[in-house]
């Protein structure tokens, strides 16, 4: 027993002694307002900040900050501070060496941590403070140890938790309020979450806050389309890839300022993807999905599609009619145009070239005369005319299928081009001597042409001529 005893001793001792040396994690737990919703244009007008050792708070700091900028109205009426309350205080410039210090050798903490770390960051490297730290969002946290609530905005969560908050959207209340939430979280074995949260491999410090990390693990690092989602389903933004993982993860991983990463790291909720056999392939479905679907983030390739075309028609005379009108649903074009005047400049070139008449092609808008008819030849040889002019458009205007093999699915993808036009795409199981367009165009998916696809396919085919197959029928 006295053996015991003494080796029990040892043991305690040892752990002592071991542990006597390991210094606490201590947290930042911060809160900010802001002018607006992100740092690359507006500025932090107060700031509060709770030194914690994970027993109790042993430091506070709080302060208003002259943004240099206005406030807006509906911030002032959500904050209650206005550019009078801020007018005579401090330049973040004036108080960032204290901030720095406050939490360079701390784990920073904060309720939705991203928004908060990003202004923070921001600032301080504006000037010369290169802030590197771990991140906690008590968001996740609490999604974690608290599974199940209705809501985890921090006024809902204190509600549910019972946990006081006073001054609400005022850093120094809410920040209160997020040291109480983090501490109940510690009550409740937080600390094995926050242990494989912080772990330098975790996805936990950087993902959108309604975004399950499963999703990103998920992710293929092949070539293909994603598309990202808000909590109530919608499509935000369309993205290419030729690692979709790694591309994914760069909109939150990368410390950018600008309004683009800011708005995906609050909506963002959930995240999709189409496989493609190529970066071409993944380019091309990108473009066509932006403009099918508009969404609300994207911002290049939403030019609209076509809006006009080539037509011809028989008139009552038995006159060949060349006409650019608006592309019309259900009347094949024989060539379509982004812009009016494209179309106005081909058919006046064919009229030059192949001596049309400018009233039959509408190019003269003055009505046919009693004279101009007089002076027109016969149905059969004008019409032999526009035969030609068309028979030249369409040797400018090739037809061919690109053919891509998807080693992936086993497959071969291809893309029609049809009279100069993206027509559509999919994949085929056919050999390519049994290929022809009529048949193409049973098989694959129609897609809207647009300039950005057609040039797309253009190029590659220039540096791959082995995979493009033409096509006369």
């Amino acid at each position: 027993m006295e053996f015991k005893t003494k080796l029990i001793s040892i043991f305690v001792t040892l752990f002592y002694v071991c542990n006597a040396g390991m210094e606490k994690d201590l947290y930042a737990i911060v809160d900010i307002e802001t002018t607006g919703g992100y740092a690359a244009s507006h500025g932090i007008t107060e700031i509060a900040i709770f030194i914690h050792d994970g027993e109790q708070v042993i430091e506070s700091y709080n302060t208003l900050i002259n943004p240099q900028q206005q406030i807006p109205l509906h911030i002032t009426t959500l904050t209650g501070i206005s550019n009078e309350m801020v007018q005579e205080a401090p330049l973040f410039e004036d108080v960032a060496d204290e901030i720095y210090n406050l939490l360079h050798d701390k784990i920073f903490v904060a309720h939705s941590v991203n928004f908060d770390y990003s202004f923070v960051l921001h600032q301080l490297k504006y000037y010369g403070y290169d802030l590197r730290v771990k991140r906690l969002c008590t968001v996740r946290l609490s999604r974690k140890v608290f599974a199940g609530l209705p809501s985890y905005s921090l006024g809902n969560l204190c509600r549910s938790l019972h946990i006081p908050l006073k001054d609400r959207h005022r850093a120094s209340g809410d920040a209160a309020a997020t040291v109480l939430l983090f501490e109940k979280i510690l009550q409740n074995n937080g600390i094995v979450h926050i242990g494989s949260m912080l772990k330098r491999s975790s996805a936990e410090q950087w993902i959108p806050t309604q975004l399950e990390k499963e999703k990103i693990n998920l992710l293929p690092t092949g070539p293909g389309v994603y598309y990202l989602y808000d909590k109530k389903g919608k499509i935000i933004y369309v993205g290419k890839a030729i690692n979709i993982k790694k591309r994914v993860s760069s909109h939150f991983t990368h410390n950018d300022a600008g309004s683009k990463r800011q708005r995906f790291l609050r909506y963002v909720a959930d995240v999709r993807y189409a496989l493609c056999a190529s970066e071409l392939h993944a380019l091309v479905l990108e473009s066509a999905e932006i403009r099918r679907l508009w969404p609300k983030y994207n911002s290049s390739q939403k030019q609209p599609v076509q809006k006009f075309a080539l037509y011809c028609y028989e008139d009552n005379r038995g006159y060949m009619r060349l006409a650019i009108d608006k592309k019309k649903k259900n009347l094949p074009a024989l060539y379509r145009f982004n812009l009016l005047h494209e179309g106005i400049s081909m058919l006046r070139k064919m009229a030059e070239t192949f001596e049309l008449n400018e009233k039959l092609c509408f190019l003269d808008k003055e009505p046919l005369t009693k004279n101009d008819l007089a002076f027109l030849e016969e149905p059969i040889f004008y019409n032999g005319k526009v035969k030609t002019a068309l028979a030249s458009l369409d040797e400018k205007l090739p037809s061919f299928a690109l053919l891509e093999e998807d080693k992936a699915r086993n497959e071969t993808l291809c893309m029609l081009i049809d009279r100069g036009n993206f027509w559509g795409m999919g994949y085929i199981n056919l050999a390519k001597k049994n290929i022809k367009k009529s048949m193409l165009k049973e098989i694959l998916e129609p897609y809207h042409d647009n300039d950005f696809i057609r040039n797309s396919i253009y190029s590659y085919i220039s540096s791959h001529p082995e995979k493009m197959l033409n096509l006369k029928d």
